[in-house]
């Protein structure tokens, strides 16, 4: 007999109570891994594929070797994990504003992901992704300036529908130009969202940015019989 939900970790922040179940689901047959927050929902480990092309398409457009490389918000992990399969990564700095997070993988709760937090390129940073991307001393305290090759976001539903209202700041002009700071020349900036292209984002980030693209990604929905989409927005620095 498997238990329908067993929580495995849960912790107040000031966005609210963060959480993480394990679930058997019985239309996959299999434990399926979520995030809550309160009573909403982050993220299931049975719908990772955008999160995984969030890492795939925005490295594929970042030319070089020995890349430093952010990933903003650490969630289950499957996004640092694919960047991580790019050779070519020297660094990555994983932002998660959630110590229960972090927390969570230096124990390896999440099977998919285990080992994320032992790698020896990575490093999980306690911050706030949003306040660093529009600073002037970036992510980096020790290093102020510092700029990194590809800077890839999954943490807010849309441009739009945010988990924290202070959030909005950065879906504007003024905040992707402070983002913009900290990358490199030919840099990538490639942000996950739950919904088709926004064109007022699409032009904010055309106001700074160069080659700007959003894919939609399609994946299988098991629940629904059907697919579903996420879609990943993609920038570069010129």
């Amino acid at each position: 007999m498997h238990p329908r939900i067993e929580e495995l970790s849960w912790r107040s922040s000031p966005m609210g109570e963060i959480s993480l179940r394990r679930r058997y689901d019985e239309v996959v047959e299999t434990d399926v891994y979520e995030v809550k927050l309160d009573d909403e929902f982050l993220m299931s480990s049975l719908f990772p594929v955008a999160e995984i092309e969030l890492a795939r398409l925005g490295l594929a457009r970042t030319a070089g070797t020995g890349l430093d490389v952010i990933v903003g918000g650490l969630g289950l992990g499957y996004t640092a994990q694919a960047a991580l399969e790019d050779r070519r990564i020297a660094t990555l700095r994983v932002v998660e504003y959630s110590d229960a997070v972090i927390d969570w993988h230096e124990r390896d709760l999440i099977p998919d992901t285990a080992g994320l937090a032992a790698d020896s390129r990575v490093l999980l940073d306690r911050a706030d992704f949003f306040g660093a991307a529009m600073s002037e001393t970036g992510f980096d305290p020790e290093r102020p300036g510092r700029t990194y090759d590809a800077v890839l976001l999954d943490i807010d539903h849309t441009p739009r529908h945010v988990l924290h209202a202070p959030h909005t700041a950065f879906y504007t002009v003024e905040g992707l130009r402070a983002l913009s700071a900290h990358l490199r020349p030919g840099g990538c900036f490639a942000m996950w969202s739950d919904d088709p292209a926004e064109d007022e984002f699409m032009a904010a980030l055309g106001e700074v940015f160069t080659d700007v693209d959003n894919e939609q990604i399609w994946f299988d929905n098991p629940y629904t019989g059907g697919e579903s989409s996420n879609s990943v927005y993609l920038a570069t620095k010129a």
